[in-house]
């Protein structure tokens, strides 16, 4: 693999119960979890089946299926970087991609700030995206009461649906409504004891590596954020009956996309950004979108987390022809009027002093 291509990274996150580690001991036995690294906190969380495992060290365990199992003990960007000196040294086989477990509580962001900020990883691994498990019998609850399970699902790029065999079919009805209300891009998978194939999880990121080209519109999916009554970006809509509204989750998440026709002054971008992590890094749950730059033919990528932002990425083309700026915002506590007030602001100054 060039150093073109990194390796994708995915996340696998879920509120505690909703059958995060049966749906990883699943995958575990899949074939097409070969060539797959897995960092998991212990061992012993998951329970392994001793008749997968092949060989076996303190920090790692190599599975018949040609997956590989590693422990972070803590410390994911010290796991990230031995597991990438062993390949290189052939002390292990090969891994194409990488499935971080997190803990109960987990917020993606650290995951994120780690491929984003060590000097070493940054050039080698990249977010492919983020895997949410839901527990279809008390989802609804928990992500009415519990913040950490809200700002996951309505972050997550993947949502599996779990313990739907338990569950009636209202049941399950209910908590796929909640789900496309909370994040309606992420596409659902309902799922009884793990059983899913591994291929619908991954290569959801801008880079799809079985392609080896970039699927802008299956990574932005903007199309997800229009609803039918506000197609354009400067009219508002108040909603007194928030589940009719597929932008607006609940009281304080909700998700839209910003579309600009005229190009960006790169200054002027960079200002807006700064704004926005500034003043409202721990309100934004994910932002991403391709943006139009002033005086440049491609489009840039960027995708951020909260206050931590991927390098931006200059794509060969645009897709499907269409120059425009598109930004996705997953945002908590925060208003479509109150950024788009910021890069309005900015546009004014900038022709103030030219």
């Amino acid at each position: 693999m060039s150093a073109e291509t990194p390796i994708q990274v995915s996340l696998l996150t879920g509120f505690l119960g909703s059958g995060k580690t049966t749906l990883l001991n699943a995958l575990l036995r899949h074939e097409s979890m070969a060539e797959t690294a897995v960092l998991i906190n212990e061992f012993g969380d998951i329970g392994i089946d001793h008749s997968l495992v092949e060989t076996v060290d303190p920090d790692m365990i190599e599975l018949t299926t040609g997956c590989l199992c590693c422990t972070v003990q803590g410390d994911l960007t010290r796991a990230l970087r031995e597991i990438f000196i062993k390949r290189v040294k052939k002390e292990i086989k090969p891994f194409k991609r990488v499935l971080v477990e997190s803990t109960g509580l987990a917020d993606p962001a650290p995951v994120i700030q780690t491929l984003v900020n060590d000097p070493v990883i940054v050039h080698r691994y990249s977010l492919d995206g983020i895997i949410a498990t839901v527990d279809a019998l008390h989802a609804p609850g928990q992500l009415t009461r519990h913040e950490e399970c809200k700002r996951q699902a309505a972050g997550a790029d993947r949502l599996v649906i779990t313990k739907t065999d338990m569950a009636t079919t209202d049941q399950v009805s209910l908590c796929k409504e909640v789900l496309h209300n909370l994040n309606p891009a992420a596409p659902t998978f309902e799922v009884v004891s793990g059983d899913i194939h591994p291929d619908k999880l991954f290569d959801c990121g801008l880079f799809n590596p079985s392609k080896k080209t970039y699927d802008v519109q299956n990574w932005l999916k903007a199309e997800s954020y229009h609803d039918n009554h506000d197609h354009d970006h400067h009219h508002h809509h108040d909603h007194d009956h928030i589940s009719h509204d597929k932008n607006r989750h609940d009281e304080n998440i909700n998700a839209w996309c910003l579309e600009y026709n005229e190009p960006i002054p790169w200054p002027v971008f960079i200002a807006w950004i700064t704004t926005i992590i500034d003043n409202h890094g721990e309100r934004v749950l994910r932002l991403k979108g391709i943006v139009n730059i002033e005086g440049e033919d491609q489009p840039l990528a960027i995708h951020g987390v909260q206050h931590i932002f991927h390098p931006p990425a200059k794509l060969p083309s645009w897709p499907k022809g269409e120059k425009k700026t598109k930004m996705v915002f997953i945002v908590d506590r925060l208003s479509k009027a109150e950024i788009e007030g910021h890069l309005e602001k900015l546009r004014e100054n900038a022709k103030k002093f030219k």
